[in-house]
């Protein structure tokens, strides 16, 4: 007898068609997005890569990047591995605020609107373990263009360094340059006439865009030279030279027990009428180091620096726990170098003096041995104004 066979091709409709339901339930979809791996239990570290931490300081509302590298067992971490970050101030954002890892890196960008400092965590978990890292960053008010600060003590007669002087200020017009007068080693109480080849030289500077600040000497508060004799020059400097723009408050001391000398004599100056529409006298203070905090409220500007070139390289607010500085404009500090012997060296002190972490705007270098007995411009003076102006617009600076 012959045996037939059960024909196969229903059963693989039916297959087919049990396929296609599940299909048509949405069991296989191809286009599912794949879940991030979970975070693998395992010892875990997390550190911050960038920004790097000699580049901590950064201009209010300026995108700072941020990288924070995740590693797992000694490993990069999975791609995908969430990192949550916070700060502590609702001034400043994140975006992402949970960066996920790529090739065992995160990356976010921080913005703050408030000048202070910002504290940025990151943090990863596992099943297992926790990790974190806290970066500070320093938010400071958005850099403004070098200015020169000129110690302007030598003689103003015929063809003198004042003449120069004024004739780079014209050369360079982008380029701010304050001189400080000397005629009379900062005393003027006995004086009653004015130096007219210093009048002239004055007022040449004044029509090339300069200012001239008066010196004036104060033997860092010790009762040598009395608040009647400081207020009794500046008035002279006033009567003799009405055009000043300021004052250049010499041999300043630094500490808290001398600050009520120093405040007094900011207000009296502070306090001088002036002209509509011109501006109040300017009030820089030269401690040559930094000083009490304080002492911010009773300048304009502080001289936080005033020696070698050698030793301004090595110039740090943070080593020196004088991080306040950051809350000032760059243009609110100044720094006197000398001892700078060549135009290279002089590059160098500036170039230090423009960085964030310095925040240092009224510059000035020579290649004399000391700012306080200069007699004439640096050799490098042309240089020196090209180097300013090229770091101010971005360009390449003058070859030395």
């Amino acid at each position: 007898m012959r045996r037939i066979l059960p024909r196969p091709l229903p059963h693989a409709l039916s297959l087919l068609a049990l396929s296609a339901l599940i299909v048509g339930c949405g069991g296989a979809k191809e286009d599912t997005p794949t879940p991030p791996p979970p975070v693998q239990p395992g010892p875990l570290a997390v550190g911050f890569t960038s920004p790097v931490a000699a580049n901590n300081v950064h201009d209010v509302a300026s995108a700072i990047p941020l990288q924070v590298n995740v590693t797992i067992n000694g490993n990069p971490a999975p791609n995908g591995t969430p990192v949550s970050l916070t700060t502590n101030s609702i001034s400043a954002s994140l975006a992402p605020t949970v960066p996920t890892t790529l090739g065992g890196a995160a990356t976010s960008v921080l913005n703050s609107n408030v000048i202070g400092p910002v504290v940025v965590n990151a943090t990863v978990t596992s099943t297992t373990h926790s990790a974190n890292e806290s970066l500070k960053l320093y938010i400071r008010p958005v850099r403004k263009p070098l200015e020169l600060l000129v110690p302007a003590y030598f003689s103003a007669a015929k063809d003198s360094p004042w003449t120069t002087l004024v004739s780079g200020a014209k050369s360079y017009p982008d380029v701010k340059i304050t001189a400080i007068m000397n005629p009379n080693g900062g005393v003027l109480t006995s004086t009653t006439t004015a130096n007219t080849d210093l009048a002239t030289a004055m007022a040449s500077l004044k029509t090339a865009n300069g200012k001239v600040v008066a010196y004036v000497s104060t033997l860092y508060g010790n009762g040598a030279r009395s608040e009647a004799d400081i207020k009794a020059t500046i008035d002279k400097y006033l009567e003799l030279y009405p055009t000043l723009d300021g004052f250049f408050i010499d041999e300043m001391a630094s500490g808290s027990n001398r600050l009520a000398h120093y405040q007094a004599i900011y207000t009296y100056i502070k306090g001088k009428p002036r002209d509509p529409g011109v501006p109040a006298l300017v009030v820089i203070g030269n401690p040559g180091i930094y000083p009490d905090q304080a002492y911010a409220d009773a300048t304009d500007a502080l001289t936080t620096f005033e020696g070698t070139a050698a030793a301004f390289q090595a110039l740090d607010p943070q080593q020196s726990s004088n991080t306040w500085v950051y809350s000032l404009a760059n243009t609110s500090q100044a720094m006197l170098v000398h001892s700078a012997s060549t135009c290279t060296a002089m590059q160098d002190s500036l170039k230090h003096a423009n960085k964030a972490r310095t925040n240092t705007g009224l510059v000035f270098t020579t290649d004399e041995t000391s700012v306080r007995t200069v007699t004439k411009l640096p050799a490098y003076w042309i240089q020196l104004l090209g180097t300013v102006d090229a770091m101010n617009k971005g360009g390449t600076l003058p070859a030395c």
